[in-house]
């Protein structure tokens, strides 16, 4: 059967060459007779695993010495609690960007352990466009800010760091890590969910500033405190090996093309292409105003939701599939991670261009 072009929101479409490389290794990794997903996650032969994806993406990201990765479970979700209760330490205070559903789940579960304040929202917009961002709204005595630079469903994204000078910065970027390349040192915990642009479901990569650890309370689980979790080397329990290992070939993948600059660039011109096709078109447009349109989730609607259905319909006869946009937005959105090819976004081009031709 031919593969399909998958534009799925997440879980996301891979390489290739990585699935090609996984599935040689199935049955037998590296000669030992057995698959990743049957050894012991204290072995010699996994313990080579963690340790050069580790590695890997430490180089890909060019993180500083004092920052620590975590290879989690869990996913994104479980970090909106994770950090609360460990950054929260001084004042109990945390100022939030609402950019989005997940700005929002996360607003929700911190605000359980702490006082938390909005500093912008464009939800009063749909999130059609990012928050105004007022330097002054933010609290002298917080003990961190937190916003997510990529939102999935609403096709938004912050092009830059946010600046909060002194203050400890967290990002959720389950949906845009290794998309670019980005200063670590900016940010206290960068966090992401590895389903969407650097492998598949079951991993969570928590890269964190030393300093941060050892303040949460003692008398939670062991299991959500990063300073245990560090110290044991994200093994507290058996860790996400097979997810681990799909994402060290990802790294290896990335690394083999010539780096995030070089990432940066395909999606930049995969973007570029979508957009283009979709701002010319007379039948199509993007859900999203201004300048704050993802590089990684294209969202866009036709003239009437009989033909957003129809385009669908379409796609899918096409091979495109899951490009059905996110139920409060509605119309379609692509998702074009790192994983998704040029001929892939090509070939959706295409289809717009010729269903709407097609409807004259």
């Amino acid at each position: 059967m031919k593969r399909v072009f998958n534009f799925s929101a997440g879980p996301s479409t891979l390489p290739e060459s990585v699935l090609q490389k996984a599935a040689s290794e199935m049955l037998d990794f590296n000669g030992t007779g057995m698959s990743v997903m049957e050894m012991s996650h204290r072995s010699s032969m996994f313990l080579n695993i963690y340790n050069q994806a580790e590695k890997d993406l430490r180089d890909l990201m060019n993180i500083p010495a004092n920052y620590k990765i975590l290879f989690l479970q869990g996913g994104g979700t479980l970090q909106f609690t994770m950090v609360p209760l460990n950054l929260f330490r001084n004042s109990f205070k945390a100022d939030y960007i609402n950019s989005g559903e997940w700005s929002k789940k996360a607003i929700k579960e911190a605000a359980k352990l702490g006082d938390i304040k909005v500093v912008a929202s464009s939800e009063e917009d749909n999130f059609s466009h990012l928050p105004v961002i007022n330097p002054a709204e933010f609290r002298p005595d917080v003990d961190y800010v937190y916003y997510v630079s990529n939102n999935t469903i609403y096709g938004t994204q912050f092009k830059s760091v946010i600046e909060v000078k002194d203050k400890v910065l967290v990002c959720d970027m389950s949906s845009d890590i290794l998309s670019k390349p980005i200063d670590v040192s900016r940010y206290g915990i960068i966090f992401a969910g590895a389903q969407k642009n650097m492998g598949i479901a079951g991993l969570t990569v928590v890269i964190i500033r030393d300093d941060l650890l050892g303040f949460a309370p003692k008398n939670i689980s062991s299991m959500l405190d990063y300073k245990l979790q560090v110290d044991n080397e994200s093994m507290l329990n058996t860790p996400p090996c097979y997810s681990i290992y799909i994402a060290g070939l990802v790294f290896q993948w990335i690394k083999s093309l010539g780096g995030l600059s070089v990432m940066q660039k395909m999606n930049e011109e995969k973007a570029a292409l979508l957009y283009q096709t979709i701002d010319q078109s007379k039948l199509f447009k993007t859900t999203v105003t201004g300048n704050d349109r993802s590089l990684m989730n294209v969202c866009f609607k036709a003239t009437t939701e009989d033909l957003d259905k129809a385009f669908i319909k379409y796609c899918e006869s096409l091979g495109l599939v899951n490009v059905k946009g996110y139920r409060t937005v509605g119309g379609m959105r692509a998702s074009i991670y790192n994983g998704m090819s040029l001929e892939g976004v090509k070939a959706l081009v295409k289809a717009i261009q010729d269903f709407e031709a097609n409807q004259k």
